[in-house]
């Protein structure tokens, strides 16, 4: 399959695997410290790049946080039990970000969890002005994190 986008994104991954990470659903993109992590961001589709940017301000501030690419909640919920719960993370903050609404994601963030979205429909711009009016941006995700803790 190809995955385009609209937008100019820069690549996430940019080390080569063979192994399909996408066929699970839902993978461990970039991580924390694996035994100390404390946020996990999850994001699809072009809000990854969004996560990452979160990220990479957060692990400066001491906060080991990961960042979760979920192309398929499908996929990710035929996964055991055990595979979910590492990619996801025990006990840890976890925050979702999606340039839509929150339906579908308290699954996984849980109502302890936070989430960075749309809760309205109808507006009409470019992608970078509809994140921005609606606050879909890293600087929101590190203030949601914070808030969080």
């Amino acid at each position: 399959g190809l995955v385009l986008t609209r937008q100019n994104l820069p690549l996430q991954r940019l080390d080569h695997t063979d192994e399909n990470l996408s066929k699970r659903g839902g993978y461990v993109l970039a991580e924390g410290n694996p035994n100390e992590r404390q946020v996990t961001l999850l994001a699809t589709g072009s809000e990854v790049q969004i996560a990452m940017a979160a990220r990479e301000k957060l692990q400066k501030d001491g906060i080991s946080t990961a960042v979760v690419s979920m192309p398929c909640w499908e996929l990710f919920e035929l996964q055991d039990e055990n595979y979910r719960d590492t990619v996801l993370g025990p006990n840890t903050i976890r925050v979702a970000i999606e340039a839509s609404v929150r339906m579908g994601w308290d699954r996984y963030i849980h109502s302890d969890g936070g989430f960075i979205g749309m809760s309205s429909f109808g507006a009409s711009a470019p992608a970078d002005e509809l994140y921005n009016h609606f606050g879909i941006t890293a600087e929101s995700v590190i203030q949601n994190v914070k808030s969080l803790f």
